[in-house]
């Protein structure tokens, strides 16, 4: 059992609709409700009950309702005691899927560095250092979203995206005879969705439309098996092995690169976060940027 899983159960059970309390949480509809399934099977209870029309709490989530909001104030407020006895240095950081591995050691004497351990999409760790509950997010990020919310951008990594297909050898893919999976639920995937719709448009990749959440993992393989066409992989980092019927191409013509940013407030004056900041990025590293058949969107702010 976990704290994020008692929240989840507070949300749906004032929402009594998944589908409004996976929206409020910022996470897609399924995992919500694979989350709620792993609560009870901990906890040895049905929380609700649900069909296709409604969902409502049996009397053991009513029972149960009460006291985990007092739980969840009370670990609310060991965190708020926790911050004030770490005083200013402590610099709080989120990211998506990656991060350098030396992220901790960069930064080692420099500030006390929180990672924070909730894994959340590019766009909603932005929304958080814009509203102050982190202070730097790594994440994908465009230069429209760093002037409305009053941030900054120094690049960190990049990532050179490859394709999956089921053709075996190793010649390279060109853009356009490869495929971009988009997926409805637009409330995790709106960075991805967004990179892909323009690739495709500036290449002439195709678009395939899903709903399974099988941008990554397993459901991805599913799809590129069902394609038969190489299929551009995203930037989510899983650690599921490549299945053996599987092959790895590079795409070319161009090659679409995602850059990752450390994203800060453009008015944070702190001096361990800016520390922070310096520590972290390599100055004047373009991390491959400048390499030759480089794509980038056009709002990408590290594109030149």
């Amino acid at each position: 059992m976990e704290l994020r899983q008692l929240r989840y159960f507070v949300a749906v059970a004032e929402e009594l609709n998944f589908g409004r309390a996976a929206a409020r949480l910022l996470i897609a509809g399924p995992s919500l409700s694979q989350q709620i399934k792993a609560l009870e099977r901990d906890l040895g209870v049905q929380l609700f009950e649900r069909d296709r029309r409604s969902v409502t709490l049996t009397p053991a989530g009513e029972a149960l309702l009460p006291k985990t909001r007092a739980l969840l104030e009370q670990a609310d407020a060991l965190r708020r005691t926790a911050a004030g006895l770490e005083g200013a240095d402590c610099v709080r950081l989120g990211y998506v899927s990656w991060h350098p591995k030396d992220l901790v050691t960069r930064t080692t004497g420099v500030a006390h560095l929180i990672v924070d351990p909730w894994v959340m999409p590019s766009h909603t760790q932005a929304s958080r250092v814009a509203d102050g509950s982190i202070d730097l997010a790594i994440c994908w990020i465009r230069t429209e979203d760093l002037a409305e919310q009053g941030l900054q951008a120094r690049l960190i990594g990049a990532d050179r995206l490859f394709a999956l297909s089921v053709t075996r050898g190793t010649k390279p893919v060109r853009a356009k005879d490869a495929i971009l999976l988009v997926d409805a639920n637009s409330s995790a995937w709106s960075s991805w969705n967004a990179y892909a719709e323009e690739f495709a448009a500036a290449t002439g990749a195709g678009i395939e439309r899903i709903n399974d959440e099988g941008i990554t993992g397993p459901a991805f393989f599913e799809h590129v098996r069902r394609l038969r066409r190489p299929v551009i992989s995203s930037p989510k980092r899983t650690g599921i092995p490549l299945p053996p019927d599987l092959t790895q191409l590079a795409v070319v013509d161009p090659s679409p690169c995602w850059t990752w940013a450390l994203v800060s407030r453009r008015d944070e004056t702190r001096a361990p976060v800016l520390a922070a900041i310096e520590a972290l990025v390599l100055d004047g590293e373009r991390h491959g940027l400048d390499d030759d058949g480089i794509w980038l969107p056009a709002a990408d702010p590290f594109r030149r």
